[in-house]
This record gives structure tokens, sequence and C-alpha cells, in this order.
């Protein structure tokens, strides 16, 4: 990998999103039916937030009673909180123009693993550190 290579040779491109007054359901059902973890919020095409599988499963558990209604409390919950209730704001962001080598110095900076990548105020890619391991590991065969 070279980390002097624009992020957009290894963000992903195709983005599943959710808008800030979708409900919980809807986010956990998109967590369920597919391989991600980090699911941006946007308005139009502006990121506004970002949803973690972690941010929801931590929701879900601070409603655990142990009394043999937790699936029936977590399913009411799903259904009256929204994306916005629960995303993380204040997010960092690269460029799609950005090197690799930026986006290494954010992850290793701070405790997250997916960067939003925005060209003009609109949503084009996110970056996460699989992306950067897939990249690594497409490398390693190529060489052999």
């Amino acid at each position: 990998m070279n980390i002097l290579a624009p992020v957009s040779t290894i963000m992903t491109k195709k983005l599943l999103t959710v808008n800030p007054k979708d409900k919980l359901s809807v986010v956990k059902e998109i967590f369920d039916q597919h391989k991600i973890h980090h699911l941006p919020v946007v308005r139009y095409k502006a990121i506004v937030g970002m949803v973690s599988k972690t941010d929801l499963l931590y929701f879900l558990k601070g409603a655990s009673y142990e009394n043999g209604y937790d699936d029936m409390l977590n399913e009411a919950r799903l259904n009256n909180y929204t994306a916005e209730e629960i995303m993380t704001t204040g997010l960092a962001k690269v460029s799609s123009k950005d090197r690799i080598g930026v986006a290494v110095e954010v992850f290793k900076e701070n405790l997250f693993h997916a960067i939003p990548v925005v060209d003009d105020d609109e949503l084009v890619g996110i970056l996460t550190t699989y992306d950067i391991i897939r990249s690594l590991s497409l490398k390693d065969q190529k060489a052999v």
C-alpha cells in the first residue's frame, strides 16, 4: 500500500446510510443484514453523524432488566428512538484527495475505526481500518 496515494483508492464507495430521523429498528436491520460496523447518518448528502454497531449494542444493553421482558423492551426502544439520539457527532473527516497516510495518523491518534470521506460537504465514501488492512493484504497477495 502506498501511503502517499489518495484515500479514494481504498475507501468504500458503496455506502449504506440512514437519516437522523430513522428509527433504530432500521439501523439494527441494516447491521443485521450487512457485514458492516459503521453507518453514516446523513441529511441530504451531508454527514451529520455516525452510528457504530457498538453504539447500538451499548444502547440496547442499557435497557437490560433481567426480568424476561428484555426482548419486548428492546423492541419498543428500537421503534421509539432514532439514529440521531445515539449517533456520534463532531466527526473527524478526510477528503478523497487526502493521502492515506493522513487517515492512518487520524486512526492512530483516536479510538475510532471509521472516517467519513467528504468532498464539498458531500459524503462520498468511508474509510475504515478494515479498508486499510484489506489494502495491505491485497498488496501482500500480489507480491507472492
